[in-house]
């Protein structure tokens, strides 16, 4: 006679459930900032500049997309220990360590790099209006006017839930890289593809770093998680917020090239020359039919300008605010904080305004990004100096992990410059 024994696994213990409720509770209230930037760090001028990559170069540029997704954490994470611990922004942290002078220098860097992104923004929205026969002067009104309305209207966490919202339109790409079938032998080919000796190459190397590291994600996560009112007790939610965001942006820009790649470059010997945003669409259509693939790449392409749109027009009056000195929450009326919101307007105003001028929305696109990567130096040098300077023994930027990043943001500033001028002064 044999007996058998029910095996009952061991319930969790009270302790053990509190302690995950927790971390997810803190989770939850530490989430946003990272998601939100990283998906506007997704924005049109990055999609377009991914797409040209994969039209013109294959999959030669897919390697730098994947090594790119641990540098643009460690990059976003510093600016949590900065936000969280000091609670300051990133102007006013570069003005209390370096003086004004160097604050309004780094605040310079950030204006232009709003401007360009914003332009950006602006001429992705405008591209898939012509697609529907929408004028350029509907198109710009639209994004300006709700642009306005999301920011008169709402609170840091309410402008978090929009951004958040449209910005999930991104992932409709996931789909398309799945349904353009690319070749595994072409896509193992391309990643062991390094032809630096082309300077149409490194131009576009240089657009591809400055279009996943951008100044202005770095005061805008240090003032969001300010303005939200995060501190110490989140900084491991926030940087699990980060990771994921890390890995959905490059997810979102790694499929846009692929796509691109595998409808376009493998059907053309020598790649293709993108002109116009329409021309992107055309490389999704051919799998989802031409109607559904319009929608979709409209949806995906709108919903990462607008996201990325809140971001940098929020991110120039808040940098603004920390070197001026003037009132710059969301949490403010208009009266409470004029200045604020005239910045705002005026990076909206400025980006409607070049995209009507009539200039080829691609090449404005693709040259914004190198103009990041020439900006590196400086934005990356002062966000590591202050992760060494500004914070308190136990988060400060130190020993070996210190070097990994010193050595990261070197090479890195040296690859986008020398990228970026060699594609300018040789193409």
């Amino acid at each position: 006679m044999s007996v058998e024994f029910e095996t009952v696994e061991p319930a969790p213990s009270p302790a053990t459930g509190s302690r995950r409720r927790a971390a997810l509770m803190a989770y939850l209230a530490a989430m946003g900032p990272g998601l939100v930037v990283m998906l506007a760090d997704t924005d049109a001028g990055s999609l377009i500049t991914a797409a040209q990559s994969g039209a013109q170069w294959g999959y030669a540029l897919l390697s730098a997309q994947i090594i790119l997704i641990p540098i643009v954490y460690m990059v976003q994470e510093l600016t949590i220990r900065l936000g969280v611990v000091t609670g300051k922004g990133h102007g006013e942290l570069i003005e209390a360590h370096f003086g004004r002078g160097w604050a309004w220098l780094s605040v310079s860097t950030l204006l232009i790099a709003c401007t360009g992104a914003i332009i950006c923004e602006m001429s992705g929205v405008a591209g898939v209006g012509l697609m529907w026969g929408i004028p350029m002067w509907v198109s710009c009104g639209a994004v300006t006017a709700f642009l306005l309305i999301v920011a008169v209207t709402g609170s840091y966490l309410r402008v978090e839930r929009v951004a958040i919202a449209v910005g999930l339109f991104e992932l409709v790409f996931l789909v398309t890289m799945v349904m353009s079938a690319p070749q595994p032998a072409q896509v193992m080919a391309g990643l062991a593809t390094f032809p630096i000796d082309n300077s149409n190459y490194l131009f576009l190397v240089a657009a591809n770093i400055g279009a996943v590291v951008m100044p202005w994600m770095i005061f805008y996560q240090q003032s969001a998680v300010v303005d939200k009112g995060l501190g110490i007790a989140n900084i491991k939610g926030s940087r699990w917020d980060t990771a994921i965001g890390s890995v959905v942006t490059q997810l979102v820009m790694i499929a846009m090239l692929v796509t691109t790649a595998a409808t376009l470059w493998a059907n053309h010997e020598g790649g293709v020359d993108l002109n116009t945003v329409e021309q992107i669409s055309d490389a999704i259509t051919p799998h989802l039919g031409v109607d559904a693939g319009r929608i979709l790449f409209s949806m995906g392409m709108v919903g990462a300008a607008l996201v990325a749109a809140i971001v940098v027009s929020l991110t120039a009056a808040w940098g603004m605010g920390e070197v001026t000195g003037y009132r710059r929450s969301l949490g403010d009326g208009v009266k409470q904080a004029p200045w604020f919101y005239v910045v705002y307007v005026a990076v909206l105003a400025v980006g409607a305004t070049v995209v009507m001028s009539g200039v080829n929305l691609i090449d404005i696109n693709i040259f914004v990004q190198v103009v990041n990567a020439l900006l590196l130096p400086i934005v990356l040098g002062f966000l590591v100096v202050l992760s060494q300077k500004a914070l308190p023994e136990p988060y400060r930027l130190k020993g070996r992990y210190a070097v990994v990043v010193w050595t990261v943001t070197v090479v890195m500033c040296a690859l986008g410059v020398y990228s970026g001028i060699a594609g300018i002064f040789t193409s």
